[in-house]
């Protein structure tokens, strides 16, 4: 790890899961026992968004029953020692990283603890339910704030930063990540190719885990902390 200098990690649904959260994709393709297409999609929100707007609000009350694993403050501890580049990029919606600790966390897919205002185009800090018509606080009106989540056909956050964070990296690693959903499942190609090493931590290979030059199978809470250890001892 001594010519290991700035890293990239990607973490998907399978590291939240291990705090009692559901990955996106569960039995027949539901969430939470919703077609994703009913509830993660604009034309959903547009159809139904009494139903969109009850869904995250769920998903939003549900993170007070959950708390950070061991994998999550392993991270949070290797964000605080590392002192090259580091930059976690993370496709859940929760807020888990942060309540480890971590703080170079970007939110590839949006977050549960944030509404998008669609009349001032502002994005706010929000905690209770948006299903009542709630008014913006930055511009006040009422009715237009949807979940900040980036849905299906929408384009991720960030991907401008994640790019460059690629090609300066020495290290990708992907946590808990199917390698089904792009473009996250593509960041190992792009780091690859500028030249990193690369590493999966998943509990079976993904469908990219031809990409990687290593693969590492088991709970996100056995793996992340023995790897961490491993990076910060050098």
């Amino acid at each position: 790890m001594k010519d290991i200098r700035n890293i990239v990690i990607l973490t998907g649904a399978g590291i939240s899961a291990e705090s009692g959260l559901a990955t996106f994709r569960g039995p027949e393709g539901l969430w939470e026992g919703h077609r994703v297409e009913d509830v993660a999609t604009p034309e959903a929100f547009v159809r139904d968004p009494a139903l969109v707007q009850k869904f995250y609000d769920e998903r939003r009350a549900n993170l007070r029953l959950v708390e950070p694993n061991g994998a999550h403050r392993a991270l949070a501890r290797l964000d605080s020692e590392w002192p090259g580049d580091l930059l976690i990029v993370t496709q859940n919606v929760d807020d888990l990283h942060e309540r480890a600790g971590a703080k170079r966390v970007l939110h590839m897919h949006g977050e549960l603890k944030s509404a998008w205002c669609l009349a001032c185009d502002g994005r706010i800090p929000w905690v209770g339910t948006l299903s009542e018509g709630q008014a913006c606080t930055d511009c006040g009106v009422a009715g237009r704030l949807r979940p900040d989540i980036v849905w299906f056909g929408e384009i991720p956050y960030g991907m401008d930063r994640i790019d460059r964070a690629l090609m300066r990296a020495d290290l990708f690693v992907s946590i808990g990540t199917s390698g089904a959903v792009y473009p996250a499942a593509g960041l190992v190609q792009t780091a690859r190719y500028a030249g990193a090493r690369t590493l999966e931590m998943n509990l079976e290979p993904s469908l990219g885990s031809h990409f990687f030059h290593e693969s590492r199978t088991g709970p996100a809470g056995a793996l992340v902390p023995d790897w961490v250890e491993e990076v910060l001892a050098g």
